[in-house]
């Protein structure tokens, strides 16, 4: 038992710290994103954007008094390039990190409460799934994912409230009951129905593509143990092709997280936000089908590094402690 819980711990650890590295390699290029949507049409009071730190997305609302805010700075930016060099020549290089501390409070324990169940699901899925076991990543990875989105979905509602009408820590409570007052349980997990028809995909295909991937490159490079390479190649293809098939689901997900934020923020959470359906309907009547896949590059261009990054810190991370721990054992039974 004592063994197990260790092993528990040191996975605990291992994704914490893949987290906290994903996102400060993936922040800078969300924040130089928003920097230039908002030089092309600047954010007014109660207009949304949704911010994204690698590990998770997060609704950000623009209130009154705001001028200071690090999306608002001023600037004149002739292209990505353009942008990082000016932001960090002007405003220093911690301001490619702006808005990310709020979020990693949600974006962290949401992260390593996933990769941890993956790892616990996929080896109890292995035993019980006999003949079939090739296939435990999948559902392995689609239960992880069922289980954060359903713990921090109301989370991340309630952390939008609080930041559009002001809300203090303290008032968190209150905040809760209101929602419930007005619409219900249900109504703290608006919006949970469209981030899993994105991420419940995603997560199984991904889980499954990366396990495969990983045994394949271990048995053409003849090794047991995958290396830094192999999983950081494994994660990174494994996640281009997942955000690549879930791409119109991601952008009826983004398009519904902001309605229901600017809902929020203009106090009309009572009215009823667009289905996933309709939304989709809309998208394609106004764009066509080509509208389902807007962003496409962008896309692959934050997921795949964000992949590569965490499941190859992730994997090195288990291995580190895994070898820390043997030796601790071995030192005490000499």
């Amino acid at each position: 038992l004592s063994m197990c819980y260790k092993l528990f711990i040191c996975k605990m650890l291992a994704s914490c710290s893949g987290a906290l590295l994903t996102s400060l390699f993936v922040t800078p290029l969300d924040v130089v994103k928003i920097r230039l949507q908002a030089q092309k049409s600047p954010f007014p009071k109660g207009k949304c954007f949704v911010y994204c730190n690698g590990l998770m997305d997060h609704t950000c609302v623009c209130t009154n008094g705001n001028s200071k805010a690090w999306y608002k700075a001023p600037g004149h930016f002739n292209g990505t390039l353009d942008a990082f060099i000016k932001i960090v020549r002007r405003e220093g290089i911690k301001s490619l990190w702006s808005g990310l501390p709020p979020t990693l409070i949600m974006a962290v324990p949401a992260t390593v409460i996933y990769f941890t169940c993956y790892d616990q699901l996929r080896a109890a899925l292995r035993v019980r799934m006999g003949s079939h076991a090739e296939e435990a990543p999948l559902l392995a990875g689609a239960l992880a994912r069922v289980g954060s989105v359903t713990v921090f979905s109301p989370l991340e509602l309630i952390r939008t409230k609080m930041q559009s009408q002001r809300h203090s820590y303290r008032e968190l409570s209150e905040v809760i009951h209101s929602a419930v007052r007005n619409k219900g349980w249900r109504s703290l997990w608006r919006g949970w129905g469209p981030t899993l028809l994105r991420d419940v995909p995603f997560s199984a295909m991904y889980w499954y593509n990366y396990e495969k991937g990983k045994a394949w490159l271990c048995k053409h490079n003849n090794i047991r143990e995958p290396t830094f390479s192999i999983t950081f190649k494994s994660g990174a293809v494994s996640g281009s092709i997942a955000s690549i098939v879930t791409l119109p689901f991601d952008v009826v997900k983004t398009r519904r997280q902001v309605e229901i934020g600017e809902l929020q923020a203009m106090n009309l959470s009572s009215k009823a936000s667009s289905s996933t359906l309709s939304v989709m309907t809309k998208i394609v009547a106004e764009n066509g089908v080509g509208g389902l896949f807007v962003g496409f590059l962008p896309r692959v261009i934050k997921v795949a590094p964000a992949c590569a990054i965490m499941i190859s810190c992730y994997e090195f991370g288990k291995a580190f402690f895994r070898k820390h721990n043997q030796e601790r054992l071995l030192t005490s039974n000499t």
